[in-house]
């Protein structure tokens, strides 16, 4: 592309995925580029790659739909970023990586682009779908149960599919009382002993318990991640609640006390939910 064709194609308002990525290029050209850019690797950009995700995750949460494009064009950028920067290195480019994933799921959806049949239940689906990539990670080598679950995903989401892998090969309690037992063992061990434990120890333990909370969410269907979010939300609104109670009698929160701030919260949680 000249730099006639380049500069038209940046400044056209309706250049669509190509103006992106050439846009990239131009920001990754180690003579005219940007400085910042043309030092980031593809460790330095994942961090705003998973944040970017989370933005997206938030706006969906809050229903902020006039955001949510906006969000979907930064976490975009995250992936043209990532593929610029794979066509330097020559491993892959932005063609390349749409082309592996639209192959995917040509691949995981025979029922819709192949010939079998759509007249199947969503569970049926579900274990095609893991039947597909289970066969999809013995051609990648990945031979053990657990091998390609992203180190990088969220602690509590990394948790429920090491136990989602784990249970497909029988490694699992057949009854959810047997996996309450455990997180109120793990509670117990961890209330009667931290004041004979080391710190390591201590640390190890409490990790074991959220693991076994992850395990009851997976068996009632739940996302971990999901629910906490959904907790901290109510736990913000009830806290600006007291806040707001407080303000109205001269107060901040540090100059009220526990039995104070706690029948507040009662209060707000009771107008909630009567709301």
């Amino acid at each position: 592309m000249s730099p006639e064709e380049s500069d038209a194609l940046v400044h056209d308002p309706k250049g669509g995925m190509p103006r992106l990525i050439e846009i990239m290029r131009r920001l990754r050209d180690p003579q005219t580029g940007c400085p910042w850019d043309i030092e980031q690797d593809f460790a330095s950009i994942a961090p705003y790659t998973i944040e970017e995700a989370y933005e997206v995750a938030d706006a969906i949460a809050r229903e902020a739909w006039g955001e949510l494009e906006g969000e979907l064009g930064d976490l975009l950028l995250q992936t043209v970023y990532h593929t610029q920067m794979g066509a330097e290195a020559g491993l892959f480019d932005f063609d390349s990586v749409a082309n592996a994933i639209a192959d995917k799921m040509v691949a995981r959806h025979p029922h819709v682009f192949g010939d079998e049949s759509r007249d199947k239940s969503a569970e049926q689906q579900t274990r095609d779908w893991e039947a597909i990539k289970a066969a999809e990670r013995a051609k990648k080598a990945a031979h053990g149960v657990l091998d390609d679950v992203a180190l990088a995903l969220p602690a509590l989401t990394r948790a429920v599919k090491l136990q989602k892998r784990a249970a497909r090969v029988g490694f699992d309690w057949p009854e959810i009382g047997q996996v309450v037992d455990k997180i109120v063992e793990e509670a117990q061990e961890l209330a009667e002993a931290r004041a004979t434990m080391t710190e390591a120890e201590v640390f190890e333990e409490f990790g074991d318990m959220l693991f076994a909370i992850a395990n009851l969410a997976r068996h009632l269907n739940l996302d971990p991640e999901e629910a906490l979010r959904a907790t901290n939300a109510k736990f913000t609104r009830r806290f600006t609640a007291v806040e707001a109670a407080l303000r109205e009698r001269g107060k901040r929160p540090e100059d009220s006390d526990l039995a104070e701030m706690d029948a507040l919260w009662e209060a707000a949680k009771t107008a909630e939910r009567a709301s």
